[in-house]
C-alpha cells in the first residue's frame, strides 16, 4: 500500500505518492481550483488518486509558523484534514512543512526550470518533499526497532 502526500494551498493542492515499499516519494501533479473554499472537485480528485494508487494513508503538510505557533493557514489545513478524513475514510497525518516550498523552489531553480514554468511543478515538488520527510522518519524509526 502507498502513502499520498499533499501540500494544501489557497488555490492548489500538490500531490505526491510513495513507492509501494514506502521508501521514496514522487510528485504526481497539482490539483487546481478556482476559489479557495471550492473543495468538492478537489476532494473528488484526491479520492480518484486514492483508488488509482491504492493509498492507505495521507500525509498532509501542516504550515506552522517559524516560532512553532499555528496561524490562519494551519487552521485551514486542519479543516481540510477533517473533510478528507470524513470523505475518504483514510487516516490523515499532519506533517510539519516549514520551508518545503522554499526548498522546492530552490530545487527547481537548480534543475534549470524557467521561472515562468516553476508554478506548475512547485506544489507537486513541495508535496514530494513533505512526503519524503515523513517516509525518512518512518523508515528510520522502523530500523531502530
Amino acid at each position: 500500500m502507498r502513502i499520498l502526500g499533499l501540500d494544501y494551498g489557497s488555490r492548489t493542492v500538490g500531490a505526491a505518492i510513495s513507492d509501494p515499499l514506502g521508501i521514496t516519494a514522487q510528485g504526481i501533479g497539482t490539483i487546481w481550483r478556482e476559489k479557495e473554499n471550492h473543495l468538492r472537485k478537489t476532494i473528488a480528485r484526491i479520492e480518484e488518486l486514492i483508488k488509482e494508487y491504492e493509498v492507505e494513508t495521507i500525509v498532509l503538510g501542516f504550515p506552522k509558523n517559524m516560532n512553532n505557533t499555528i496561524g490562519e493557514r494551519a487552521l485551514k489545513v486542519q479543516e481540510f484534514k477533517e473533510k478528507l478524513e470524513q470523505r475518504t475514510g483514510k487516516r490523515v497525518i499532519l506533517w510539519d512543512e516549514r520551508l518545503t516550498t522554499t526548498a522546492a523552489e530552490k530545487t527547481l531553480m537548480e534543475a534549470g526550470v524557467r521561472r515562468e514554468n516553476r508554478k506548475q511543478y512547485l506544489d507537486s515538488m513541495a508535496a514530494a518533499l513533505i512526503l519524503q520527510g515523513y517516509l525518512d522518519l518512518a523508515g528510520s524509526s522502523q530500523q531502530n526497532e
